[in-house]
């Protein structure tokens, strides 16, 4: 077999492949005798078809069959010999296959580009040093207060942390837009879920009052029609209700599963989750400055192959995210929208792993345990979980990888030099009033 290699753009590599005809006609011969023995041709019994009529029958889709194959394991049988890995499948420019000649084609393919790590010594980091205070768990419970809140009617003006029940009905210039009208929709004041404008004019409503008032659009808003618009509002409260937080007694602790000790245990386990999510927080701070300067470090010429499929992973992602269930559909978002951050991780996927091979690093089994040990907690039944966990060879592929990536940073962060930053648990957490709304979506109006 003959191989010429050709470099073309970047990291783009040209490979002409000729396999000597006389395999080609090897492999058919081969194939056809083996199929002589169990070919059904009326006229003949089972295995007693002549090789000669065999040939004239199925030659050409054997011929079909043995050309496809040998494409495959001759362009890999060459990149052996080249010492080459491909990034990504090859595309066969061209291809000559005529009957008694050799088989000649063409692949063109992408490789990995060569890293020679760079930055690595001395990489500057900061580490957040925080406590969980008692007035932290103080604002955690009264979060979870406020997640168990019920609301009973008020005789009075609606003020912030009020949740007002409202008929609206909205038009630009006169006319009524989509999505300008509502029934019975509750806001709640002071959670900012509505435009600024809009919940300033219901600020001092009362149950069974009307209104008119004018709300601005942003000029950035996501419906372009009504982007920078100056729009009018009537408004009618059904009702204005008053928040009321329940007591902290043994019925609120056994709501979060805390069936003996009452909120002093309660107050104990919420302190023990949030060290846990401090902890994790800071590493990942420290990670994400670690990663951040090996990629400043070295710019890479990434393969086109594998920035692509990463645009499609993420693009799938979103998918599943704003609940879309169809496939197809992710062909339709923006490339755009991606393509940093898919460059970003292909990078980023490629220095890790390159830590990796120079380090010799392998999987470190306690570190696997401690990962699927945390996964399971989430189960009712965790011994069964990690079991199941275990018992799933892909699950346990990218457990592993997750494993070897932490490995790998925490070698980076080994070698570089760290800063203490003071701060507190609110700030790291970025946690600000009325915890308990941080998660909510920004509605449209």
């Amino acid at each position: 077999m003959q191989v010429s290699l050709e470099k073309s753009d970047g990291l783009e590599r040209r490979m002409k492949v000729q396999v000597p005809a006389e395999r080609v006609e090897r492999e058919m011969e081969d194939r056809l005798k083996s199929l002589s023995k169990r070919a059904k041709v009326d006229g003949f019994r089972p295995g007693k078809v002549p090789f000669k009529v065999v040939k004239q029958r199925f030659g050409e889709q054997i011929r079909s069959e043995v050309v496809t194959d040998l494409l495959q394991s001759s362009f890999n049988e060459a990149l052996a010999q080249q010492k080459l890995n491909p990034a990504g499948g090859p595309r066969i420019d061209s291809i000559d296959a005529a009957p008694g000649k050799d088989l000649k084609f063409t692949a063109v393919f992408e490789v990995y580009p060569e890293i020679k790590l760079k930055g690595v010594e001395g990489i500057k980091v900061e580490r957040p040093v925080a406590e969980v205070a008692k007035e932290d768990i103080d604002a955690m419970v009264d979060n979870l207060r406020h997640q168990r809140a019920t609301w009973e009617a008020v005789e009075r003006a609606a003020k912030d942390g009020d949740r007002v029940l409202i008929d609206f009905e909205g038009s630009v210039d006169g006319v009524p837009f989509p999505g300008g009208k509502g029934e019975r929709v509750p806001v709640v004041l002071g959670e900012k879920r509505m435009l600024p404008d809009f919940e300033q004019g219901l600020q001092g409503i009362k149950s069974g009052e009307s209104r008119e008032f004018g709300v601005k659009f942003p000029a950035d808003y996501h419906a372009k029609e009504l982007a920078g618009k100056q729009a009018q509002f009537k408004v009618s409260a059904h009702a204005v209700e008053g928040q009321v937080l329940p007591a902290l007694d043994d019925a609120f602790c056994k709501a979060f599963g805390i069936s003996e000790g009452g909120i002093e245990k309660l107050r104990t386990e919420v302190a023990d989750n949030m060290k846990r999510e401090l902890d994790e927080t800071i590493r990942r701070k420290l990670k994400d400055q670690a990663l951040e300067a090996l990629l400043k470090a070295n710019k890479l010429d990434l393969p086109k192959s594998l920035v692509d499929e990463e645009i499609e992973r993420l693009r799938h992602d979103a998918l599943v995210r704003i609940g879309v269930r169809d496939a197809k559909k992710a062909s339709e978002l923006p490339r755009e929208l991606f393509e940093e951050q898919a460059v970003k991780r292909v990078s980023l996927g490629l220095l890790v792993g390159e830590v990796i091979n120079q380090q010799r690093l392998t999987v470190d089994p306690k570190r696997v345990d401690e990962r699927l040990q945390r996964m399971a907690g989430e189960y009712s039944t965790p011994a069964e979980a990690v079991r199941s966990f275990r018992a799933n060879q892909d699950i346990m592929r990218q457990v592993e990888t997750l494993v070897l990536e932490e490995q790998a940073v925490d070698w980076l962060l080994g070698q570089a030099s760290v800063t203490d930053k003071p701060t507190t648990f609110k700030a790291l957490m970025n946690l600000h009033e009325h915890d308990h709304d941080r998660d909510h979506d920004h509605h449209d109006h």
